[in-house]
């Protein structure tokens, strides 16, 4: 008698070859390259992430390079305080001692004198010591919101003594939260499970935004990055219209545009780390008046997320992702970039009709 195969087996037979399937289109996916292209406006996070990329996929950054950041440090920590005295001025906030005016001219000096970048001379350093403790300065850094500072000012300033040792090197963390105005396009490649990852940063400041159409061609997932903790800040370039408007103009822009309507988007909701400090003295009504909720990390952050999923005019057809970072926290990244991974896998493979 011939072999006859039961119905079970039929079934079985289906299902290894479904998945046969599923495994060749999988592979022949992951041959490919993946192109992501990381947005959002200034000061969202997007450079720190692809600093996070270099550390967490490559070897990091090796003692010589960490020694190249030294200037960038220097500046950013120099450059802080000044911006703090000179929100002073604008605040009207005065030095708790008077002696600290004589302080604040030897900072101004070096800014004037471009030497920013160099070493603190010890003169230097004791000066931004005292300024740093003197109370009408801590005021006036509680008020940040009312001028332009870096996100790392106080991180900085609180490592004085160790950033001002002769011997010192940056840290991987101390790298990470450097500043430097992002323009032009800047792209890192790398491997990831078998994929061939090739990321696309590119300025967020209004001035770089025409540069970005260059890069939208053959863009596997948009990467959106805003600052969870901007929504009391004004922009850089135009201190009268706050940031997290200008985040939701632009994600509004990219999510709907012609461009992207098979794109994969994941919005990063960062600097969270920021905002659970800063959602206990501010609330949101800073932004939105017709936010109702409770002045807390979870309720606002689950405003400001359905704030922004809401702009999708087509939920049938795409699904925004989203996850709430803290570019500086290499755990959190790894962590956030396995399941980016993840989602840019199932999505083309749905794509074909595989999963």
């Amino acid at each position: 008698m011939g072999c006859v195969m039961s119905q079970a087996e039929k079934e079985a037979m289906q299902r290894s070859i479904a998945i046969d399937r599923t495994l060749a289109s999988e592979n022949a996916y992951r041959a490919k390259e993946v192109k992501l292209l990381l947005l959002g406006a200034g000061e969202s996070g997007k450079s720190t992430f692809v600093k996070q990329m270099k550390i967490i996929h490559e070897d990091g950054f090796n003692r010589d390079e960490c020694k190249q950041y030294r200037p960038v440090v220097y500046s950013n920590t120099i450059q802080s305080l000044a911006a703090i005295i000179r929100g002073m001025d604008l605040l009207g906030i005065n030095f708790a001692s008077s002696a600290r005016r004589e302080d604040a001219m030897l900072l101004f000096e070096v800014t004037t004198r471009h030497i920013d970048t160099e070493p603190f001379t010890p003169s230097l350093l004791d000066a931004m010591k005292r300024l740093w403790g003197d109370p009408g300065v801590q005021l006036c850094f509680k008020r940040s919101n009312e001028y332009q500072l870096n996100d790392s000012a106080r991180y900085y300033l609180d490592s004085l003594n160790r950033i001002g040792d002769r011997r010192y090197v940056p840290t991987e963390q101390d790298i990470l939260r450097t500043r430097v105005k992002s323009t032009g396009i800047v792209e890192f490649e790398f491997d990831y499970r078998k994929i061939h990852f090739r990321v696309v940063d590119v300025g967020g400041q209004r001035s770089e935004r025409k540069k970005w159409i260059h890069c939208f061609e053959d863009v596997t997932a948009i990467l959106f990055f805003v600052a969870l903790s901007a929504y009391d800040l004004g922009l850089r370039e135009d201190g009268a219209v706050n940031r997290m408007d200008e985040a939701l103009r632009l994600f509004n822009s990219i999510l709907n545009n012609k461009w992207f309507l098979d794109t994969s988007v994941i919005l990063f909701l960062n600097k969270k780390d920021l905002f659970i400090d800063k959602i206990r003295e501010k609330p949101l009504t800073e932004c939105f008046s017709d936010y109702i909720g409770r002045n807390t990390y979870q309720d606002g952050v689950n405003f400001i997320r359905d704030k922004f999923v809401r702009l999708n005019k087509n939920p049938g057809r795409k699904t925004v992702y989203t996850h709430v970072t803290c570019a500086t926290d290499t755990n959190n990244i790894q962590l956030v970039f396995q399941s980016v991974t993840d989602i840019i896998i199932s999505d083309n493979l749905r794509d074909a009709g595989l999963f």
